[in-house]
Formats: C-alpha cells, sequence, structure tokens
C-alpha cells in the first residue's frame, strides 16, 4: 500500500465532520425483530473536510496537497480533532494514560493502543500512527526516559531490555488516523472574484 508520512493541513482538518463507523449487516424480519451480523472488527472513520476551507489561500494548500497525493493514491496522516490523544479531553497526557502490555520478561515489541471502555465492554483500538516527538513510556508505573523507541510509521514500542515478568506497560501519545482521498476528482467553485470552494472533500480511513 503507498503511503506518504506527510499531514493533511491540520488548519482545514479542524472542524471536520466524520468519525469512526463499522459495517453491519441487518436484516428485518416479518416479526419485526433484526438478524445483524457484525461485519468489520476494525471499524474504517470516514471524513468531510470542505467546511474547514477558510480562504483561498487553504483552498491553495489543499488543491496543492491533492495533486500530490494524486487523488486517491496515496495514503497520508489525518488529525481527527475530537480523538487524537491517549488521554480524555480534559486531561494532561501522561505516561500512564494507556496500559498496552505485561511483561513477560522475553518480549521486547508492543503496539501502541487506545481501550474506550463503556460500563463492562471494552474496545481495544491499534494506533498505527502516533505522531513523532509526542509518545511517553512507563513500566509499573514510573516513566521509562530512555531503553526504548517507537516507529511512528506502525506505532510499534521496542524495548532494549524486556520489562521484567507482571509489570504494566502504559504509554501516553498523540495520534494521526491513516487516511486517502476518497475522490480522484478536484471539483471547485468560483464563488466571486479570489473566492473559490471545494464542492466536497471526502476522506476514508485505510487499513495499514
Amino acid at each position: 500500500m503507498s503511503f506518504h508520512e506527510v499531514h493533511f493541513p491540520r488548519g482545514i482538518s479542524y472542524g471536520a465532520v466524520g468519525g469512526p463507523g463499522f459495517k453491519t449487516s441487518v436484516l428485518s424480519r416479518a416479526s419485526g425483530f433484526d438478524d445483524r451480523q457484525s461485519e468489520w472488527e476494525t471499524p474504517r472513520s470516514r471524513y468531510e473536510v470542505s467546511h474547514g476551507i477558510k480562504n483561498q489561500a487553504e483552498l491553495d494548500q489543499l488543491l496543492a496537497f491533492f495533486y500530490a497525493r494524486r487523488g486517491r493514491a496515496y495514503g497520508f496522516r489525518f488529525r481527527d480533532w475530537a480523538d487524537y490523544r491517549s488521554c480524555v479531553a480534559t486531561q494532561a497526557l501522561s505516561p500512564t494514560d494507556q496500559v498496552i502490555a505485561v511483561g513477560d520478561g522475553v518480549k521486547r515489541q508492543f503496539q501502541l493502543t487506545k481501550t474506550y471502555t463503556n460500563g463492562s465492554t471494552s474496545y481495544v483500538r491499534e494506533i498505527k500512527k502516533p505522531v513523532s516527538g509526542s509518545v511517553r513510556i512507563a513500566v509499573a508505573g514510573v516513566e521509562a526516559l530512555s531503553g526504548w523507541s517507537v516507529d511512528t510509521t506502525t506505532g510499534i514500542v521496542t524495548f532494549t531490555v524486556a520489562p521484567a515478568n507482571g509489570l504494566e506497560v502504559t504509554a501516553g501519545y498523540e495520534f494521526d488516523v491513516p487516511v486517502r482521498f476518497d475522490t480522484d476528482k478536484c471539483l471547485t467553485t468560483i464563488e466571486q472574484f479570489n473566492v473559490h470552494t471545494w464542492a466536497s472533500i471526502p476522506l476514508v480511513e485505510i487499513r495499514v
């Protein structure tokens, strides 16, 4: 899969409409009962970002970005301002935000994850595109300032020495969503002199 490790303009992404979506097959019976089958274990987010264009300079920036990605050909990083950190919006990022593993004294590599919990049900999301310089790691509640590295293209944390058996490995970070344009066409409208708008800018999350 072709992916460019570049950020969609964050000034334009602010105010985007969108979020995660699952795929569920629903068969409605004559009795009124439903048979439901979840087809995706992992959701795909969709966004509409045309609302974020506020001036001609941003439209020019977006046009250049669209050309460089060749429409739908190349993926890129997108900040979902509604959900881009390991902690909730009202808290400060901490290296103990998310439990990503429990050490066994052997394993040295761990995938960054974020857990969403509602009541007794949880969903664990793999974080594949952490933001460079934002990742903090702790072992048994103590921040590790060295002895590990993170691949910001995969979200995999690698320790120099495996965490001891039974010790919780936690992480705090910012992250992006890997997406692509969901169109190969650039449709703009000239509303008045030097004022253009883009009719629609759909983005869709991609599997990486």
